[in-house]
């Protein structure tokens, strides 16, 4: 990916409504480049879509856990993600190495709502759980990490910019 598309996705992910105008008095750009730009982005999968960052707590489900999930009858097919795709309290469902064959990040309102969950996970799946619950959460959807710090090329207008190298004297 080119510096130039890695610095927007950077923008794009510290705020996902920045316009294309913001984008480009960012970038250097026209509105009209950073907007082909963005919609290559989104063509290639780069950027999946927009979505808003709530507040969990103020919708009613303070209790965040991560319950690893290992099949029961490990012969039988692995159909695990199928099987939990339709539980909403499930908001990621991670593959994993190690004793666990995934591992689910759940949201519910209180501790019951989280054993009547584990039953249902339990129920649906066929499978044995280890849970986690999280006591606070530092910080979470984070942005990819950021590539070297950029500028543009003086004169250029083909939009591209060179990374910034930082030297430090020698001892």
């Amino acid at each position: 990916m080119e510096a130039l598309d890695r610095h927007l996705v950077d923008l794009l992910c510290a705020d996902g409504r920045m316009s294309y105008t913001d984008l480009g008095k960012e970038t250097g750009l026209s509105t009209s480049a950073v907007h082909q730009r963005v919609r290559r982005l989104e063509q290639r999968g780069i950027l999946k879509g927009y979505t808003a960052v709530v507040d969990h707590e103020a919708l009613g489900l303070p209790l965040t856990a991560f319950i690893s999930i290992k099949p029961i009858d490990p012969s039988r097919p692995d159909d695990s993600p199928e099987a939990l795709a339709d539980i909403e309290e499930i908001e990621a469902c991670h593959s994993v190495a190690g004793d666990e064959n995934y591992i689910l990040k759940v949201r519910v309102g209180k501790p019951s709502d989280l054993e009547q969950l584990l039953a249902e996970i339990r129920s649906k799946a066929n499978v044995s759980t280890r849970t986690t619950i999280v006591l606070s959460t530092s910080f979470e959807a984070r942005p990819p990490a950021k590539a070297e710090p950029m500028v543009p090329v003086a004169g250029n207008r083909t939009d591209r910019v060179l990374p910034v190298v930082i030297l430090e004297p020698r001892p």
